[in-house]
């Protein structure tokens, strides 16, 4: 039983830190001379890169439901955390860790929005060359981590003995 909490820990950990480099780092999308995030675009002008805010052309309303649903998933994960650590101690034997996976459900659906909405609502234009950069793969990766830790939190009952 201890190495399956170690485990799950490790799991939901990971999927904290990748939450959080998805969520900051300038990587979401690439061309050969620009690379952007839901924060702000750089573009490499003489050997520098440029970084400016994202320009108003881009539709603030899906960009800002990207930013805000980012941002959420990694505060349920990180409270997800936290309600999983005080049910290791204060949960009687027998009972499931429910609540730590809502929480991790919660964070699941929020990445899971952030990154579709940026699928389907930017750079679709035909002819724009480029390509999605770590920090889009690895908000679906997290996705699936906080899918999949989740469904382990609701199976997971505290040990009887």
């Amino acid at each position: 039983m201890l190495v399956v909490l170690a485990g799950i820990f490790v799991v939901h950990v990971l999927s904290l830190i990748l939450l959080l480099i998805a969520t900051i780092d300038n990587a979401w999308w690439f061309t050969n001379i620009m690379s952007t995030d839901i924060w702000r675009q750089c573009v490499l002008y003489n050997g520098v890169y440029n970084c400016t805010e994202i320009p108003q052309s881009t539709p603030q309303d899906y960009l800002q439901a990207v930013q805000a649903t980012s941002i959420l998933a990694c505060i349920f994960c990180f409270l997800s955390l936290i309600v999983f650590i005080a049910q290791l101690f204060t949960l009687p034997k027998g009972r499931r860790f429910t609540f730590t996976g809502i929480f991790q459900l919660l964070a699941c659906v929020c990445i899971m929005i952030a990154a579709s909405i940026y699928t389907n609502r930017f750079h679709t234009q035909p002819g724009n060359t480029g390509w999605y950069g770590h920090s889009f793969i690895l908000a679906w990766t997290a996705f699936a981590l906080t899918f999949i830790s989740s469904v382990i939190y609701f199976v997971l009952r505290k040990k009887t003995q």
